[in-house]
């Protein structure tokens, strides 16, 4: 006789995904149950994604099945040669261009689940992210995966020491860094903060006012495509940019307020750059990227020069560990007045 849940499941659509985590963010892999993503491109099957099969990405991100501030992960083919892995990163509120500490776990997954053959003592993973191709490499000792450093697209500077008039703080001064996606950046100080020990809500008000007047008075763009020119949050700082051996915090909120627990791969990557424009760090020149949310940690480095359309760009290389949590299945009944997800604010 089968199990109530086998009689379930042989009649209703399920979603299986892999759990992971790095620097404490959580990262939802789909493995099956969800629809083919049309789209010549990869931000093609972005828009494709956002426009047609939104339902289900607040299905497997929002309440009941997820929370506020749950990510994830859809695999898709790619388009660009030599890529192993096409992948579409979701959140709370859509569909991001980039993201680090999800790209460091997906280099474990690909080799874990056979997308790609494990070779020792490093494995390379070629990622194609809707920002472009993003090198991973995996440490692979007697078999097992580990950590992983990942290189990132062109990274620049866009603008630093700009006045914005965000509202119950006046004029503010920020810098605007693309690492992947664009980020404003400001130090906690400006708002009477601590990234370590302020509460949470207090930096996610500071921020998201900053994401709010940026977004209202600055005009971003990218050299590639305009669906790059977006700002995707602001990353609240402990103002430590000249280098240091000494971690230097941050914390960054993105989406629709969402909290990143994690230091932020591409943040990361972006803060570098402009760190690199400003000439306060060298090449090769290794910092340690600490998160104010939980203290997990990635290191980053600037490790080559190049360009980005008209910009002065630097390739930057993040490294970090991410890890397993669990699997899981969801499903949908017809009848759930709350089937489709809700956002609890």
């Amino acid at each position: 006789m089968a199990a109530p849940m086998e009689k379930i499941m042989s009649k209703l659509g399920w979603i299986k995904t892999v759990e992971m985590h790095t620097g404490g963010e959580p990262l939802r892999i789909i493995q099956s149950g969800y629809p083919k993503i049309d789209g010549d491109t990869i931000l093609a099957k972005r828009r494709f994604a956002r426009d047609n099969l939104d339902h289900l990405r607040k299905l497997v991100m929002l309440e009941p099945r997820g929370h506020y501030d749950m990510y994830g992960a859809i695999l898709v083919s790619p388009d660009l040669p030599g890529a192993d892995i096409g992948v579409l990163f979701t959140h709370n509120d859509g569909y991001s261009t980039m993201c680090g500490h999800g790209t460091i776990a997906l280099g474990r997954y690909a080799i874990d689940y056979g997308h790609v053959k494990a070779t020792e003592p490093e494995t390379e993973v070629n990622i194609q992210c809707p920002c472009g191709l993003v090198k991973a490499f995996v440490q692979v000792t007697g078999g097992r995966t580990g950590q992983t450093r990942f290189h990132s697209v062109p990274a620049f500077a866009f603008a630093t020491d700009l006045d914005v008039d965000v509202v119950g703080h006046g004029k503010v001064t920020v810098d605007i860094g693309y690492g992947g996606a664009f980020y404003a950046f400001v130090s906690a100080e400006r708002f009477g903060l601590d990234v370590r020990k302020s509460r949470t809500r207090d930096i996610v008000d500071a921020a998201t006012a900053v994401s709010n007047a940026v977004k209202e008075q600055v005009k971003l763009r990218h050299p590639d495509d305009d669906d790059l020119a977006f700002l995707y949050g602001t990353i609240i700082t402990d103002g430590n940019d000249e280098w240091s051996d000494e971690p230097t915090a941050n914390i960054c909120v993105f989406g629709l307020a969402q909290v990143d627990r994690s230091p932020t791969g591409s943040g990361v990557t972006a803060r570098i750059a402009l760190q690199y424009h400003k000439k306060l760090i060298t090449l090769n020149q290794k910092r340690t990227f600490e998160s104010g949310a939980c203290g997990s940690r990635f290191t980053g480095s600037a490790v080559k020069d190049t360009k980005c359309g008209e910009f002065s760009a630097v390739v930057v290389e993040v490294c970090g560990h991410g890890y397993y949590t669990g699997e899981a299945s969801f499903t949908r009944e017809d009848n759930d007045q709350i089937k489709n997800g809700f956002l609890l604010k």
